[in-house]
């Protein structure tokens, strides 16, 4: 995958178009660069899943295929919008954010810096310590590494939480 400059523009064409519920279409960004989508903050699994149906595909299956991942993974599964993307956590803190970006969905991991492996990819704007993956289709999602770092990343504190 090409590299992405900071300060990039959101490509504006029919393909990274999403069709919110209320029927309004939004523009999936380029890059992670401070603009996020206009889904609204809301905890709970409902408003994440309108988020992840608003996503065109294959962005809507990949997000459907990490938040089915976390679920199996993950007991007590919390789920939340935030900053324009989803976000999951366990106990009293959030661990790692899934979001749609044209031509990937982003999963990133808070504190991403404490996993093994380390994941490749540092994201602009989300903090020093937090690594992730950028996933552009079905078939490259790892299931068996990405369940592992969601199972060592739910040990620890997330953020927002207390010390565990």
């Amino acid at each position: 995958m090409a590299s992405r400059e900071i300060g990039e523009r959101e490509v504006h064409n029919p393909a990274t178009r999403a069709e919110t519920q209320a029927g309004a279409a939004f523009t999936l960004p380029e890059a992670m660069t401070g603009r996020a989508s206009p889904a609204k903050a809301a905890v709970g699994d409902k408003p994440v899943f309108a988020y992840i149906a608003s996503l065109p595909q294959p962005q809507r299956g990949i997000a459907e295929s990490v938040d089915a991942l976390a679920a199996k993974t993950l007991p007590g599964l919390q789920r939340s919008v935030k900053w324009g993307m989803a976000y999951y956590g366990v106990g009293d803190g959030w661990c790692f954010s899934c979001g749609g970006f044209v031509g990937h969905v982003k999963l990133m991991f808070i504190n991403g810096t404490a996993l093994d492996p380390i994941p490749p990819v540092t994201p602009v704007g989300m903090g020093k310590a937090t690594r992730g993956v950028e996933i552009e289709s079905l078939e490259g999602i790892n299931e068996h590494q990405i369940s592992a770092w969601m199972k060592q990343i739910a040990s620890a504190p997330g953020v927002g939480g207390k010390k565990r």
